[in-house]
Parts: C-alpha cells; sequence; structure tokens
C-alpha cells in the first residue's frame, strides 16, 4: 500500500539536547535518511553540538541557559508548527534511538487512527538498564491507573505526535516529566494513543536525569495533575 502522507513535507524530527557534540551529527544524518527536515534544540550546551548539528544539516534553535527537556521540547514543537508541518518526531540528542525505527511510527500513523504514537522499548526491556527498567516499569503502572488505559512505556522519548492535537492541549512541564503530562493530556483529551516496537540502545553515556531531583519534580507534576483533574471534575 502506498503512503498517503508526504512524510517529507508533512513531518519534521525535533530532537532536544544537551552536551551532544559526540552523537548528534550521525544522528541528524540518520534521521535525515526518513525525514529531511530537523530541528535540534540545543539546551545551552557548553560543548560543539550546535556546530556539528548544523554541519550535519539540521536547523538549531539554541537556549543560552539551560530550560530543560519539555521546554526544549515544546520550543522545538512550536517551531515545527510555525513551519507548516502537520507532525513532529521527537528523538533524544544521545544516540538512544535508532533513527532506523522512524519508517515503523511512519506506517502506524498511516492508520489515521491516532494522534499520539510512543515508542515501546518493554520486549527488550532486558537490555535497558535495571534502574531504568524498574523506574519506567513502576511509572507506567502508576500513570496507567490514572489515566485507565494500559500504557507499556509511559517514559519514552521517542515519539510522532500531531501538531495539530498538541496545539489544543496546554502542558506546563519543564524537564522530564514531559512525557507523562503529554500522555496524559492526550488521554484526558480523548485523542488516539498508540505504541510501536523499537530497539533497545544503551551506551556508556552518562544520563542527564538527576535521580533523585528528577523523581521529586516528577512526584510533585503528577500531584498537581491530580489536584487539577480533580477541580475539573
Amino acid at each position: 500500500m502506498l503512503p498517503t502522507v508526504n512524510w517529507a513535507t508533512e513531518c519534521a524530527a525535533v530532537v532536544p539536547c544537551l552536551n551532544e557534540a559526540r552523537a548528534i551529527g550521525a544522528l541528524v544524518q540518520g534521521t535525515k535518511q526518513f525525514l529531511p527536515n530537523v530541528i535540534v534544540v540545543d539546551d545551552g550546551s557548553t560543548d560543539e553540538t550546535s556546530h556539528q548539528a548544523r554541519t550535519a544539516g539540521a536547523e538549531v534553535l539554541r537556549h543560552e541557559t539551560p530550560r530543560g527537556k519539555g521546554n526544549s521540547l515544546r520550543a522545538g514543537w512550536e517551531l515545527a508548527h510555525q513551519r507548516g508541518f502537520t507532525w513532529a518526531l521527537a528523538l533524544d540528542g544521545d544516540g538512544q534511538h535508532a533513527p532506523e525505527d522512524i519508517p515503523t511510527f511512519l506506517a502506524r500513523a498511516e492508520r489515521g487512527d491516532t494522534s499520539l504514537i510512543i515508542g515501546d522499548r518493554m520486549s527488550q526491556q532486558r537490555e535497558m538498564p535495571a534502574v531504568r527498567r524498574f523506574v519506567n516499569r513502576w511509572m507506567s503502572r502508576k500513570l496507567s491507573r490514572v489515566a485507565r488505559q494500559n500504557f507499556p512505556d509511559s517514559q519514552c522519548g521517542f515519539r510522532l505526535v500531531k501538531l495539530d492535537a498538541l496545539a489544543r492541549i496546554p502542558m506546563h512541564a519543564t524537564h522530564f516529566e514531559i512525557e507523562s503530562e503529554q500522555l496524559l493530556a492526550f488521554a484526558a483529551a480523548g485523542d488516539g494513543i498508540a505504541f510501536v516496537p523499537i530497539r533497545v540502545i544503551y551506551r556508556t553515556e552518562r544520563s542527564k536525569i538527576h535521580p533523585w531531583r528528577d523523581t521529586l519534580r516528577w512526584f510533585r507534576w503528577l500531584r498537581n495533575w491530580q489536584a487539577a483533574s480533580a477541580r475539573r471534575g
């Protein structure tokens, strides 16, 4: 079956990153094999991230000081929307996501019944570091109960979103809780959510997540989300 969407003109890749000069060039080049328009949001890097991204052919939006992953993603989505794109595909800038999985997202979107498609790593969960596997499974169960839907991998940042649906949903998360906020917001709005299997890639690079600080921020975010939902009835 021929594609019904011209993905080259309808979808941009959005890559938030901080100090990813070693990985960003190869990621941009790999992504451009499937999506020629790549927006890299450099969140205040102190290395050559912006230079390497531009050299590889990306459009770069730079924050002079770090604002957090949530702010970076929202800035990238907004720019993609302003550029006239219908969809945006988010990938992490550290090389954890394989561009070769992009066609899986696009093929799922072709079915036309969903506005948010998320990568699911849990079929290969034993390849994930033990702490990440445990935290992801716990958060996914928690969010599944809140939304009354099954979310096998709620924390994966590799995801394809329809921008007009995203524009209708207010989002406020500034850091790593952005994936959880987007998931619950789409569920609450009744927009279709789907998951597609992706491969698991973990290298030796140190994660940008600060376990205690970001976990506490996530708990505060979830408490506030539930309180706001209760007020809305």
